[in-house]
């Protein structure tokens, strides 16, 4: 790319957000492991009305243009739900974040990062933790480590350079976020069976599969329970009811009773477990678009999914059992039965846990207790502003 003078502008219109939208696709063409997402669903990211971050979150996107061309992108945001947390958490007042970076060159990533954080002192904000695309949620923190292979659903994948970028501009870690891998077609270690075992034979232990005929009580009850369990997390934001509804939407195509999994101590629905086919196995070769007839390839796999890898996005125990032996138990008897699950109905052979903080000890001891081992890193970065 010629050098010249680097033109930041807000994004203004249907042409800019296609603008902004379309880059990524042509920046990563050529990364053998990065996945391209739907379109619809990257424009629906971006775009209020759609995406309920909006209706807590200030933000704004920004375009780079060098010699009329596009070439990059960032977004700067504020989370009013995340600043009003406790700093203790990792947000809190002041803090503000930007994502969904995209650059050709470093003077370009230095630019748009320039002109996020002036955006952020511009409202306010007296501190930076970046990158987040664009909520916690969705996917938090620069990929550092595990560049050789494609992430899976729901997670990041941006090259290593821009790790640099951001370091060169005085960014510090704040915290690091691991993926686990397991080849799910080996039984656990014996320590781990004879744990689960034991829960089997307990009457005051069940655990069941999630009910679909009762769809949107079964996603209220599994997101009440992780509001407690991770309230008290770094990071944590709590969902509100409209992104509840958002969540149980855009999950359910890809829902399966057997790979979601809640326990009940004493009848008391107490931890969950959910287990995700990996959408991105099907969506790579697609190219980000479902015409002509990728559409009907995706309609076939959701009817009877096919997988390498099964993720473990999400799973919580209530925060007053955390502290005990019964927490790990039930942990180890769903990770268990989805694992049975996965290998038989739907032929999977590997399994990714995560993202777990670096510090979060319970999730990180459970992780290496199943073999399990890192397979991928990110860190989310902090600088004063």
């Amino acid at each position: 790319m010629a050098q010249g003078e680097v033109i930041i502008t807000p994004v203004s219109g249907k042409a800019d957000r296609k603008a902004f939208v379309d880059l990524a696709y042509s920046l990563n063409a050529n990364d053998p492991n990065w996945v391209p997402p739907l379109r619809m669903e990257a424009e629906e990211l971006i775009t209020p009305g759609k995406n309920p971050f909006f209706e807590h979150a200030d933000v704004q996107l920004f375009l780079a243009r060098r010699g009329g061309a596009v070439v990059g992108r960032i977004s700067a945001h504020i989370d009013r739900l995340a600043i009003a947390m406790d700093p203790q958490q990792g947000m809190g007042p002041g803090t503000g974040n930007w994502g969904l970076l995209e650059a050709v060159d470093e003077a370009v990533a230095q630019a748009l990062i320039g002109r996020a954080e002036d955006w952020l002192r511009e409202k306010g904000m007296t501190r930076v933790l970046a990158p987040l695309s664009m909520s916690i949620w969705e996917e938090p923190g620069q990929l550092t480590s595990g560049f050789d292979h494609p992430p899976t659903v729901m997670m990041g994948h941006q090259p290593q350079r821009y790790d640099d970028y951001i370091k060169a501009l005085g960014y510090a870690p704040a915290k690091t976020l691991n993926t686990y891998e397991l080849d799910i077609t080996k039984e656990f270690p014996p320590l781990i069976q004879r744990i689960v075992q034991s829960g089997e034979k307990n009457a005051k232990i069940r655990i069941r599969n999630v009910d679909r005929s009762k769809f949107d009580a079964e996603a209220a009850l599994i997101l009440d329970i992780l509001n407690d369990a991770w309230s008290d997390n770094w990071g944590f934001v709590p969902f509100t009811d409209t992104e509840i509804k958002y969540a149980g939407k855009k999950f359910k195509p890809i829902v399966r009773e057997d790979l979601i999994m809640v326990a009940e101590y004493e009848g008391e629905p107490v931890a969950f477990m959910m287990t995700l086919p990996d959408l991105n196995e099907v969506l790579k070769p697609m190219g980000g678009s479902l015409f002509p007839f990728n559409w009907a390839k995706l309609l076939l796999w959701l009817r009877k999914p096919r997988v390498r890898t099964m993720r473990v996005p999400l799973m919580g125990v209530r925060k007053r059992l955390q502290a005990s032996r019964l927490a790990s138990q039930l942990a180890f008897m769903m990770i268990e039965a989805i694992r049975r699950n996965s290998v038989r109905e739907y032929g999977a052979s590997r399994g990714e846990i995560g993202w777990i903080l670096e510090d979060n000890q319970g999730m990180n001891a459970i992780a290496e207790a199943i073999d399990s081992h890192v397979n991928k890193t990110y860190v989310i970065y902090d600088k004063p502003l």
